[in-house]
């Protein structure tokens, strides 16, 4: 007879199996009854509702949600096209938010099917779908993305609701700034004989500052014997203006989360205090802080690590003891990585000090901090040099939140993006908070961004002649709920408030306890 870890073994190679098949939603037909209670036992198996599962990673703690967030639109798309085959479409606002980069986890995803019985599923983690009874919109208004059936683009804005466009206002302009020809979007509006939508459409569309598609909208529409009359359903004006040559998304989001985000920044964060002019004590302060920083940053991402290891490492007297546990070897790493870094970052930091542009030291070093915060895995041979060369080149996703990180092609775009916003920005406050929530929110590399956000934070309020300062431990989940809330909900002032708070502390002189 088989021992149990036998069993375990061959009930594990038939999950594999379904994963190399792409597999993502695992139905109970798909293992047999005595596999399928010997994964979910051993936590290899989650269930999301009755006859349902998905993987899952053994010793996870309850409530962990990242395995279900990674998990979420290949779930839904294999289990709508099991219930419903090709008869269903994501509702028209949900449609528009992926076509416009957005793939934050919803709360609730509506789904549209003639087979659909008007009832809520509940799902893991508060999320659930809803099926809504409807006649399917005709084949040419819909289109296929990553497995999710879709309104079209066209099909999406013309059958949005007018709140999306005050609920979801950065995705609405995105979404319209994907439309680069009015004849895109006039076909279905005459079609359709949607006038008052037309309306809503040319007012939405002056708005972001296409006026010509917006006055071939009206001419079209009343040249057919529509009575048209504009709307603007924003309830304000775009904040920037936007390139309509620039053809991803998410460059578009970028920019415009910035300019919808930075008053609030500044009416939130206290003054510059100007450039200090004792540069030297003022990187001696920055060199003080290099304990408590190490281990508030390094334990905020789940490292252990003690005062007497920062000591050792910040003497030199660290070596990789390979007859050390695993655990304590990562750990050990990740603290001499650190070190390294912090003297690249203070290099920096001097640059910036002696009235350098802190967008352009920064885009010039970032890379260095992370090759810098990786060596020592490279020495003891857990990664290959080649594995530090730049930018992730796979999907990542972010502990417990809902926010789907860009994915690797927009990456590429994004981060000369965002280092131009860094360099054009004049407001040292700005640049502190949007530098550090928009790197992680494009979370580049694969491993490091908490911590890079962090350096990066640090040097923007050196450019402003704030201390150094440190999130404490004890903040943590303050810190990234913040985050979560910036990033999910672009909502920014839970998180200016807080580095806010922290800075002022900082520039009165009172430590924060770490714990």
């Amino acid at each position: 007879m088989a021992d149990p870890s036998t069993k375990l073994a061959d009930s594990l190679e038939m999950l594999k199996s379904l994963q190399d098949q792409g597999k993502i939603a695992i139905r109970s037909s798909d293992l047999t009854r005595p596999n399928r209670e010997r994964l979910l036992k051993a936590g290899f198996l989650q269930e999301v509702m009755k006859g349902w599962y998905v993987p899952a990673k053994p010793g996870d703690s309850p409530g962990e949600s990242t395995a279900w967030y990674t998990s979420f639109w290949h779930f839904c798309a294999e289990y709508l096209n099991t219930r419903f085959g090709k008869e269903w479409v994501l509702s028209p606002e949900q449609s528009a938010k992926l076509h416009a980069g957005s793939r934050t986890v919803p709360t609730q995803l509506l789904v549209k099917s003639p087979k659909g019985n008007n009832q809520m599923t509940s799902l893991l983690h508060g999320t659930s779908l809803f099926e809504i009874r409807s006649v399917l919109p005709d084949k040419s208004l819909t289109a296929s993305k990553e497995g999710l059936n879709l309104y079209s683009l066209p099909a999406a804005l013309i059958n949005c609701t007018e709140d999306f466009y005050t609920r979801y206002p950065t995705d609405a302009r995105v979404a319209l700034l994907m439309i680069r020809n009015a004849s895109d979007i006039l076909k279905p509006l005459l079609d359709g004989s949607h006038s008052k939508i037309a309306g809503r459409l040319a007012g939405a569309f002056r708005n972001i500052g296409q006026t010509r598609i917006a006055d071939e909208i009206l001419e079209t529409m009343r040249k057919a014997g529509y009575d048209v009359r504009e709307s603007d359903p924003f309830t304000e004006q775009t904040p920037v203006a936007i390139s309509l040559r620039e053809p991803s998304p998410y460059v578009n989001r970028v920019k415009i989360m910035w300019q919808a985000m930075r008053g609030d920044v500044i009416n939130i964060f206290p003054p510059s205090p100007g450039l200090p002019k004792d540069k030297d004590t003022y990187m001696k302060q920055v060199s003080d802080n290099y304990a408590r920083d190490a281990y508030n940053s390094l334990s905020i991402e789940g490292y252990r690590v003690s005062s007497e290891l920062i000591e050792r490492v910040r003497n030199g007297k660290w070596e990789p003891d390979k007859n050390k546990g695993d655990r304590e070897q990562i750990d050990a790493m990740a603290a001499r990585g650190y070190w390294l870094a912090y003297q690249a970052v203070q290099k920096s930091l001097l640059k910036i000090l002696n009235g350098e542009n802190a967008g352009e030291v920064t885009d010039l070093a970032h890379s260095i901090w992370y090759r810098e915060m990786f060596e020592p895995s490279v020495t003891v041979g857990l990664l290959k040099p080649s594995d530090l060369a730049g930018y992730r080149n796979n999907q990542v996703y972010i502990r417990h939140s809902m926010h789907v990180p860009p994915n690797v092609e927009a990456v590429r775009d994004l981060m000369p993006a965002f280092f131009d916003l860094l360099k054009e920005e004049k407001e040292a406050s700005v640049r502190v908070i949007l530098g550090h929530f928009v790197f992680v929110y494009i979370h580049p590399y694969p491993d490091g961004n908490g911590r890079i956000g962090r350096f990066l934070m640090n040097a923007m309020l050196a450019s402003g002649g704030y201390p150094w300062t440190v999130v404490p431990l004890k903040l943590r989940d303050q810190y990234m709920q913040a985050l979560e809330q910036a990033s999910a909900g672009e909502d920014i002032k839970p998180f200016a408030k807080l580095i806010a708070h922290l800075v002022q502390s900082a520039m009165e002189g009172k430590m924060i306890a770490d714990d």
